[in-house]
């Protein structure tokens, strides 16, 4: 394997220390050696989040409150799947215009077959996931096989499944989703013991694959993280999901006659996916493939890797995904219209993948970002529309972030070749 590609594969690493040296201050001080060398994650996306949280909250104080806590996250949960699957295709350095449009398209599918037709929400469900692979397998050969730019190819399904959804929608019908399974995703949420139950496992099961993974990399002689940093980081979990299930399980309505507490079962859903995404692209093959080839198209050639199959299988997960959020949209609205998927979608997915931390020129970015992304741009427009300033102040607010982060991208990639 080439030196090129063998680089592009550390840069789907996360935060791989070197060795320690000077315990847990030593760690440290190489955190801030690799930020200051252009590695710096996550950082701006979670700073962001700090930052917006206490501007908001000083701003209206209903902004930091559970009621609206739950409503943040059900509001992020079609950026966020939408996001998730625009990692991949960013991870190569291409582009789809055309997710926010698919997810529509998928939509339309899917409350055709449940009020139309009467199809159980499984069938419509699969019929919509479907719908978004054969969308991702079209997109993706034409990319790879027939040698059309992404930015072309998905500019031109952009415009083409804007028709199609009026189509499915007979030029502007709205059709009603009443299925209780499709509803309840983005409207229901858990019991409270349930929350509790599923935030109780998710704190053991990350601290399991800590150790298992640390205890690995020590049989194999390589540099395996300090116990200090390794209880942090479960320590510091287990602090934030017991937060978050204590916040989210307080009583929010405010009608007397019924209860409205509990975790959304939307927050269930996007983390299977963040644990089946970030798998999939740092335990296998594939994952390591997307990388190389997103760093080194024709190193990664060179080095015996099918290309073109994975760039055609990054489309068909990018789409897949955006029928996912589509379901969501779906659910979140009750309803499917022309409007379902379009309006600002797209730009809503791509900037949270890109100020999550996912790199527009290829290579770098994980399944995480979007989900950090995401909720950076659902606050800013939640938290200025309890404000009060006009739909203007949102967009204008999002353009600066998402050039921030853009910015901090180009910046980090010139340190990164400097100290290389």
């Amino acid at each position: 394997m080439s030196a090129t590609t063998t680089n592009s594969y550390e840069a789907a690493k996360v935060a791989t220390p070197a060795k320690d040296d000077g315990g847990l201050w030593g760690y440290l001080r190489n955190y801030g050696q690799r930020v200051r060398g252009g590695d710096m994650g996550a950082l701006p996306a979670v700073l962001g989040l700090i930052v917006l949280s206490v501007i908001f909250s000083v701003a209206q104080p209903s902004f930091f409150t559970a009621f609206n806590f739950a409503n943040l996250l059900t509001q992020a949960g079609p950026i966020v799947v939408i996001g998730m699957g625009l990692v991949f295709v960013l991870l190569l350095g291409e582009i789809d215009l055309s997710a926010g449009y698919a997810s529509g398209v998928c939509a339309a599918v899917l409350a055709i077959l449940l009020t139309t037709h009467g199809f159980p929400w499984y069938v419509g469900v699969a019929a919509a996931v479907v719908t978004g692979v054969v969308i991702g397998l079209l997109l993706g050969f034409l990319v790879a096989k027939v040698g059309i730019p992404s930015f072309v190819v998905t500019l031109a399904a952009f415009l083409a499944f804007q028709g199609t959804v009026l189509w499915l929608l007979k030029e502007g019908t709205n059709i009603s989703v009443r299925d209780e399974v499709i509803i309840s995703l983005e409207n229901e949420f858990m019991p409270p013991m349930v929350g509790w139950a599923l935030g109780a496992l998710t704190v053991l099961g990350f601290a399991t694959t800590q150790l298992i993974q640390q205890r690995n990399r020590r049989r194999r002689g390589l540099p395996a993280l300090l116990w200090q940093v390794v209880a942090f980081r479960v320590i510091g979990l287990a602090v934030l999901v017991g937060l978050v299930v204590a916040v989210l399980n307080e009583e929010r309505s405010r009608n007397a006659l019924f209860s409205l507490k509990g975790v959304p079962i939307v927050v269930p859903v996007v983390g299977v996916l963040l644990l089946l995404w970030t798998f999939v692209l740092r335990r296998t093959a594939f994952g390591r493939h997307i990388y190389a080839v997103g760093g080194n198209r024709e190193a990664a050639r060179r080095a015996g890797i099918a290309v073109d199959r994975i760039r055609i299988s990054a489309f068909v997960i990018c789409s897949a995904m955006a029928a996912v959020g589509g379901i969501l949209a779906a659910s979140m609205a009750r309803s499917v219209d022309p409007n379902t998927g379009g309006s600002n979608v797209l730009l809503y997915a791509v900037a949270a993948a890109v100020i999550g931390g996912t790199s527009l020129f290829g290579g770098k970015g994980r399944v995480l970002d979007a989900v950090l992304g995401g909720l950076v741009i659902t606050m800013i427009i939640n938290g200025m529309g309890l404000v009060g300033w006009s739909s203007a102040y949102k967009y204008i607010a999002t353009g600066i972030v998402l050039l921030l982060a853009a910015s901090v991208d180009a910046f980090s990639r010139r340190r990164s070749a400097a100290s290389s």
